[in-house]
């Protein structure tokens, strides 16, 4: 209501509570400015930290609520809760809710049956077994199961080396591909031997719209192929040469092609698996005659060590696994044309452990 002082009309003062001033230090503000920005931040508490920023830089609950598009009480609430227990005042507190019915005792008998025994009809125990032995429902054994990374029907196979020389081959071979030498070029040979031209009995049906590639389950063979092939590990260039048969004199064939290839006045690293071919005597009286080339064999059982094997498999997905071959011939030229098409645009495979880190994980299995 307005009055009338001394001719001139005048507002009542407002009388109520005052607002409370909200200081921030300068740590809660680094830190609700965090949680307005972190990607992982929930909505909720990202709103909130902004209501509480609002009020830190002197503006009003009906300001801030107008900015931020929500009515005055919650600006009022939060700020409340923020002045009463500081950040924390902005966490979700812990809700009730429906008390355990899976005690820590059922949760161990749980984890003691799956990894210490074997149920008596089976080499491995399954949700619906165990759930039987252990008198709980199956969806609590697959909750328990998950959250201790418990999966009994799964396995893998793992492979160790028993080279007595496996840690110096390691690091001979790592030091190659992470500091090659100069004025080298590192090569990794192997060859990818017996592969089939195989053809379908039937023509493919093309993919369409709605329906996928279609091809008969029985095929038929038309020989086999070996190709050879020298992986140049610094550029991803590959040197390869498909021959009918797979002996030392093959290899050496192929030897004679990489010789060609290098250029002269670069000195040439092998690294090879321990195959018989590569050790006959033809192969040494070659090396022998080229002092060139250097030799680094692979421990036995660990190819994995050898890139040129990652360049197979890019092989064969990409152009023998769904491939029909009706001849050698067809199966050879589809190889070199592969062959042609990845050394126009190369791509190494970056190798990154060292030969530490590979014998540390070497040593967890042992």
């Amino acid at each position: 209501m307005l009055l009338e002082m001394n001719g001139k009309r005048s507002t009542p003062m407002r009388t109520g509570r005052p607002t409370p001033l909200l200081v921030l230090t300068s740590e809660e503000r680094m830190t609700l400015e965090q949680w307005t920005r972190r990607p992982k931040t929930g909505q909720a508490l990202a709103l909130r930290a902004r209501i509480v920023l609002g009020c830190g830089a002197g503006k009003t609950s009906t300001a801030v609520a107008q900015e931020l598009r929500v009515c005055r009480p919650t600006v009022g609430k939060w700020r409340r809760r923020f002045l009463q227990q500081r950040l924390d005042g902005l966490l979700d507190e812990a809700r009730p809710g429906t008390p355990r019915k899976v005690s820590d005792a059922d949760v161990e008998r749980v984890l003691t049956l799956t990894l210490e025994t074997v149920p008596r009809d089976a080499t491995h125990w399954s949700t619906r077994s165990m759930a039987t032995r252990s008198g709980l429902s199956r969806c609590t054994v697959h909750r328990i199961w998950h959250a201790f990374g418990l999966q009994p029907h799964r396995t893998e196979t793992f492979k160790l080396s028993s080279d007595p020389l496996f840690i110096e081959k390691v690091r001979d071979i790592v030091g190659l591909y992470i500091s090659p030498p100069d004025r080298a070029m590192v090569l990794c040979v192997d060859e990818k031997s017996q592969i089939q031209a195989l053809d379908r009995t039937r023509p493919l049906l093309p993919m369409r719209p709605g329906q996928v590639e279609r091809r008969t389950h029985d095929y038929v063979r038309h020989g086999t192929t070996t190709l050879f092939a020298a992986l140049e590990s610094r550029t991803g260039k590959v040197i390869g040469q498909c021959l009918r048969r797979h002996r030392s004199a093959e290899f050496r064939k192929f030897l004679d092609t990489v010789d060609a290839a290098v250029p002269a006045n670069l000195d040439v690293h092998l690294i090879m698996d321990n195959y018989g071919t590569h050790k006959t005597v033809l192969i040494q009286h070659w090396l022998v005659k080229r002092p060139r080339f250097h030799v680094h064999f692979t421990p036995t059982s660990a190819s994995w060590l050898n890139l040129v094997e990652r360049w197979f498999a890019k092989l064969t997905e990409k152009q023998l696994r769904r491939g029909a071959h009706s001849s050698t011939t067809a199966l050879e030229e589809a190889i070199n044309r592969y062959l042609n098409v990845t050394n126009q645009n190369p791509q190494p495979f970056v190798w990154t452990k060292t030969a530490d880190e590979i014998l540390a994980n070497v040593a967890k299995i042992l």
